[in-house]
């Protein structure tokens, strides 16, 4: 039986799901009602751009010199690949430390996200959330979509885990959710079965 929602949890990617946006994908759902569901695709890893240049792009960040005064976790920080829709706008889903009026949007105790120039400006002058991950783009499934892939067995589902999001590694992020499930990767079917 699937809950009426599954906001604030993972959806991840059964091995028979193929595709470049969801293929080993880690979705951290941000709404999820009658309306449909959007979430995050947080362990890809974008190829197309840094943070530094997008901040560069978004004319937060200058020349190079500038470079040298953003902080530390800002200059080396991963933009993800978030999903296929609208991949020219950022999300930044972050620790609940930090919020925006009428910007930002508690999805769990602990986690929010906001989608506003201001937080990208706030993170590059330090005084951005403790925790982040910035992804260009968003995964949408029209009402009633997620639930018939969920019944196909396109995903599993568990409970998020904030470390997983902000302290593990984007590349291991796969793996982890698995593990933490106690799923072994190997022992997973390919094939949906019935019995």
């Amino acid at each position: 039986m699937i809950p009426s929602s599954l906001e604030g949890q993972f959806l991840v990617a059964m091995p028979s799901l193929k595709g470049p946006f969801f293929e080993r994908s880690v979705v951290y759902l941000c709404s999820h009602s009658d309306d449909g569901a959007m979430g995050l695709v947080v362990n890809h890893i974008s190829d197309q751009i840094t943070f530094p240049d997008l901040l560069r792009q978004v004319d937060i960040l200058g020349d190079d010199e500038d470079m040298i005064n953003l902080p530390a976790p800002v200059r080396s920080m991963d933009v993800l690949d978030g999903g296929p829709v609208e991949q020219g706008r950022g999300f930044v889903l972050h620790s609940s430390d930090f919020k925006l009026e009428s910007s930002t949007l508690s999805v769990s105790d602990d986690i929010c996200l906001t989608a506003t120039i201001e937080i990208l400006r706030a993170m590059a002058e330090g005084r951005g959330p403790s925790s982040a991950l910035l992804t260009l783009g968003y995964a949408g499934w029209s009402p009633g979509q997620l639930e018939e892939e969920l019944q196909n067995n396109s995903w599993l589902t568990c409970k998020a885990d904030r470390g997983l999001l902000f302290e593990c590694a984007p590349k291991d992020r796969y793996e982890r959710s698995l593990a933490m499930m106690g799923i072994d990767l190997s022992m997973l079917s390919h094939e949906a079965g019935h019995a």
